[in-house]
């Protein structure tokens, strides 16, 4: 756990006591900070209570004289309705931070990576770390990912955080200015939060902001969207030298991209090849294509060799429940892509094979499945699961897409499995994208990939190779 002793006796109010919130409160009160924390939900109570956490009701709480209020990233502090707590912060003149600003605080001689985007964000960080890892340099991984950053190890200046951050989190880390970081890609998503998708836009931007003020960090922009394009052309006009575009559609000029699947670095105007990323299995598909040639610029950005690089390309495992195989059943391949809560990274995976029996619904984005209909044709059969069935079921028939109204994951899998075999295609791929969130079956993507990965053992008594 990070040591936060430089906050002893500080007066800090936690809000939110989920997994990065509850690791905020032990590391404050482990430091002997005057800790007010609060949760409006049984289940965080609960949580603070087993862990010995003294609860602080903050809404009866005055913040004069309160240092800071560590806010949980889920809890909304302008739009659409700020959390009560935020604005009484707000109007109290209390900053409103993450625990990934406490971390920086802690640790500033650290070098930091950053990753963002709507999409890739996992997988890029995951292989980043991978990386860097392999050299045998000190390394922590998490922030949105999943890992609380105050569950980190000290790693002074000799080590590495590699940080996925999502727009939520850049929102209330002031003071975190990156050695390297990067933003994939923007598309639509959580819209309300951020008032539009110019707040978005505004938000994602944030990861550049603080490093690149101070002259230092490298800002790598994925090139292949036209929000990102626009952001790239106006840091390079800012801060001249110290952008570096990457593109899965093509090489790039000064930059780093994929031209007929192998990667190519341009940045000297030499157009060398560096791999060919068709072989490397657990990277499959455009969309990986650019989570490589982010990451093979962001370790060269915190001085990794060339050879290192490629050793953990070929070396990454893959991301658990973002397009991972489970395992093949007479002939019949079942990959989890879990992880796809939106259409857009749903896309990601429809877009690497084919038949697909797709296993897709949940809690729907507002997006709902705009811009799938390209991939339609390799879909053979749909099977409809949660809360999106009639929605999903409507925009499949307009379309034409046999489907099946199945209810749960273990009636889609079985009658997946079924009609795969039935139908005796060629390579024919039983594909959980759900193109939604959890929530409306599961408390997150990981418990719904388990669930899938469980079904599919359950149907051969856990003989899958």
């Amino acid at each position: 756990m990070i040591d936060l002793g430089h906050l002893k006796g500080r007066r800090i109010a936690v809000m939110g006591l989920a997994r990065s919130g509850l690791t905020a409160a032990r590391a404050l009160k482990a430091a002997g900070a005057t800790l007010l924390a609060w949760d409006d939900g049984a289940g965080g109570q609960k949580a603070a209570a087993e862990a010995g956490i003294d609860l602080t009701n903050l809404h009866d709480t005055d913040f004069a004289g309160i240092d800071a209020l560590v806010l949980s990233p889920g809890i909304p502090h302008t739009y659409p309705t700020p959390n009560p707590i935020a604005a009484k912060a707000k109007a109290a003149g209390v900053p409103i931070i993450s625990d990934i600003e406490l971390l920086r605080q802690a640790q500033p001689n650290a070098t930091y990576v950053g990753i963002t985007g709507t999409n890739g964000k996992s997988t890029t960080t995951s292989l980043v770390a991978h990386i860097i890892a392999g050299t045998g340099r000190a390394t922590q991984v998490g922030g949105n990912l999943g890992i609380p950053a105050l569950s980190f190890e000290a790693l002074g200046a000799d080590g590495v955080y590699v940080l996925e951050m999502s727009s939520y989190q850049l929102e209330i880390t002031p003071s975190l200015g990156f050695d390297a970081a990067v933003l994939l890609n923007i598309t639509p998503d959580h819209l309300d939060r951020h008032g539009g998708m110019d707040g978005y836009i505004a938000a994602k931007k944030l990861i550049f902001q603080k490093g690149m003020a101070t002259g230092g960090q490298v800002a790598v922009i994925g090139v292949d969207d036209p929000h990102c394009a626009k952001m790239a052309q106006e840091l390079d006009a800012e801060f001249p030298g110290k952008v570096i575009r990457i593109s899965a559609e093509g090489p790039v000029s000064g930059g780093i991209g994929v031209e007929n699947g192998v990667l190519v670095d341009d940045r000297g105007g030499h157009h060398h090849p560096v791999t060919d990323l068709r072989t490397l299995p657990a990277l499959p598909g455009r969309h990986n294509w650019q989570n490589a040639a982010a990451a093979y610029a962001l370790a060269r950005a915190v001085g990794i060799s060339h050879a290192d690089i490629l050793d953990g390309l070929r070396t990454f495992p893959g991301l658990a429940h973002r397009q991972s195989l489970v395992g093949s059943i007479d002939g019949v391949r079942f990959i989890n892509d879990s992880k796809a809560t939106n259409a857009d990274a749903a896309a990601k995976a429809l877009a690497c094979y084919q038949p697909i029996y797709w296993i897709l619904g949940g809690k729907a984005k507002d997006t709902g499945l705009d811009g799938l209909d390209s991939f339609m044709p390799a879909v053979a059969h749909a099977f409809l699961i949660g809360d999106a069935t009639d929605a999903f079921a409507d925009w499949l028939s307009a379309r034409g897409v046999a489907h099946t109204r199945c209810g749960t994951m273990e009636v889609a899998v079985s009658a997946a499995f079924a009609k795969a075999k039935e139908e005796g295609r060629e390579a024919p791929v039983v594909l959980l994208s759900p193109a939604c969130a959890s929530f409306d079956q599961y408390p997150n993507f990981e418990v719904r990939g388990d669930d899938f990965a469980a079904r599919v053992r359950a149907l051969s008594n856990g003989g899958i190779v």
